[in-house]
């Protein structure tokens, strides 16, 4: 028998021109599977071990030595304990394996012609993963591949020897191919296909970086340097945005994207199945860069929140619906470009809000600081907007306002200082009406609490029943964290329907 397993190992390494050793692990892994099929015991460990140079082998059944704590499958494990009452005096440790030789089993012809289906499947993926290494060394961003076959969950694209993965959500909406059709693609990344240890290639059509590598293949100052694609915003197969900046002052970014004639945009679009391009010009001044995103509508001003990372865009009438497009697409992809939130609105629905919150601080100041409306309308349009900067904004500034003397100053600082102390005193008595529930909240702070007790809202259920409009009017914080918020406080509702 010996002889004889020597003789196959070499005949099915010449057959199948692999090293020996591959044919010996596999005959092992055969052995093994027979000896397990005979006990009837699929789940035991069983190792197989053949002398390369008798051709000998000897099989082993063997256990995992675990500690008592972690003793759970008696088939492939046993505990310390165990060990040490069977073999007295062993030295074996936890980790380790102890192992019982078993009787051979016979090398049939079932068992020989397991070793050869798994040496030819070995082969396979030994080819596989060479092919994969060799493209993987060699690869271009931009891989150019033949399709193979469409299937439902994508398009297999071949590439040399190599058959890469299109999915069905990186092709660009309603773009069809047919077996034989040349496709350019961006190489995405390598996954691995369930737990079977086969590597996939996944290329994507619809990827921002698409986008750049194509205009890096028709634009040769990129390559040089001379100008940089620095953000790309695509809604794919109809629009794209996207922000160029020049390295060398003597070159105008926009015109060198686009082309004589439009020729380098559109060589670009036209393998983009039409998808229409904005080349517009990066900037670091936020201001600039939303303006410039947002083209082709014309900007009248625009008011930046930091805090809230927004931006609010005002433009004339007749500049609306282009600014905002069709379905809102021009405003969602500036929005993406710039990282932004942008809100568009009219000249006269800005007036108009900027009017009805002018309205709120002068009653504010009216009512606290014991003045007139023509008091309050000053300090409104000095740009004084809370009870604190009165309070205790440096004097000089509010001497600097014309009509107003020390004495009146004065007097405005020391009632300014009065309200502040008194609406502090206020919030601090609704703030304990506020539940227990609500303010162990994950998400909600001392100033949100005090916002929304402000406003009424003191249990749980109340701001459950929020809308996230209204949270963030509440409490000024940002859609997400709204968002967060109002799911907590909902979440016992369902826990308790469950």
């Amino acid at each position: 028998m010996s002889r004889e397993m020597l003789q196959l190992a070499e005949a099915l390494a010449s057959e199948k021109n692999v090293e020996a050793e591959v044919v010996f692990q596999a005959l092992e892994f055969a052995l093994s599977t027979a000896a397990k099929k005979k006990a009837d015991r699929e789940h035991m460990d069983v190792r197989v071990e053949i002398d390369r140079d008798t051709g000998e082998y000897r099989t082993f059944r063997r256990w995992l030595i675990v500690a008592d704590e972690d003793y759970t499958y008696p088939d492939v494990e046993k505990t310390i304990e165990e060990i040490q009452e069977e073999i007295p005096g062993t030295t074996i440790q936890i980790g380790e394996y102890y192992e019982e030789q078993l009787e051979n089993e016979g090398f049939g012809r079932q068992a020989a012609q397991t070793a050869k289906q798994i040496i030819l499947q070995r082969i396979r993926d030994a080819e596989r993963e060479q092919i994969l290494s060799e493209f993987l060394a060699n690869r271009e961003d931009i891989i150019m591949g033949t399709v193979k076959r469409v299937e439902r969950h994508g398009t297999i694209i071949e590439i040399g020897r190599l058959d890469a993965l299109l999915p069905r959500d990186q092709m660009i909406p309603r773009e069809n191919f047919r077996n034989g059709d040349r496709v350019r693609a961006l190489f995405l990344r390598v996954d691995e296909i369930g737990n079977t240890g086969r590597k996939q290639v996944i290329l994507s059509r619809t990827s921002g970086d698409f986008l750049t590598k194509l205009y890096e293949q028709e634009v040769p100052e990129i390559a040089d340097g001379l100008l940089e694609i620095r953000e790309v915003a695509r809604d794919p197969g109809q629009r794209a945005k996207v922000a160029v900046k020049a390295n060398d002052q003597r070159i105008d970014p926009q015109g060198t994207c686009i082309g004589v004639r439009g020729s380098r945009v559109n060589a670009v679009s036209n393998e983009l199945s039409g998808e229409r391009i904005d080349v517009v010009l990066w900037s670091p001044e936020t201001a600039q860069f939303v303006i410039n995103a947002l083209s082709p509508a014309e900007v009248t001003r625009i008011l930046i929140d930091e805090d809230k990372h927004s931006v609010d865009v005002i433009v004339a009438e007749d500049q609306l619906a282009l600014a905002i497009g069709r379905g809102g697409q021009n405003v969602r992809l500036a929005s993406d470009l710039t990282g932004w939130q942008l809100n568009i609105m009219t000249v006269a629905e800005a007036d108009e809000r900027n009017a009805a919150e002018d309205a709120v601080i002068r009653n504010l100041f009216i009512e606290h600081l014991n003045v007139d409306e023509e008091t309050a309308n000053v300090l409104v349009q000095e740009g004084f907007a809370t009870l604190e900067e009165v309070a205790y904004v440096p004097v000089s500034e509010l001497l600097e306002i014309d009509g107003f003397d020390e004495d009146t100053v004065e007097a405005l600082r020391n009632r300014a200082r009065d309200a502040v102390l008194t609406l502090a005193i206020a919030s601090e008595e609704k703030l304990e009406d506020v539940s227990e529930d609500m303010r162990n909240l994950e998400g909600v702070d001392s100033d949100m609490l005090r916002d929304l007790a402000q406003a009424g809202i003191t249990n749980r259920d109340d701001l459950a029943e929020l809308s996230v409009d209204e949270l963030i009017e509440i409490t000024g914080v940002t859609e997400e964290e709204a968002k967060q918020v109002i799911l907590a406080a909902r979440e016992h509702w369902f826990t308790e329907n469950n």
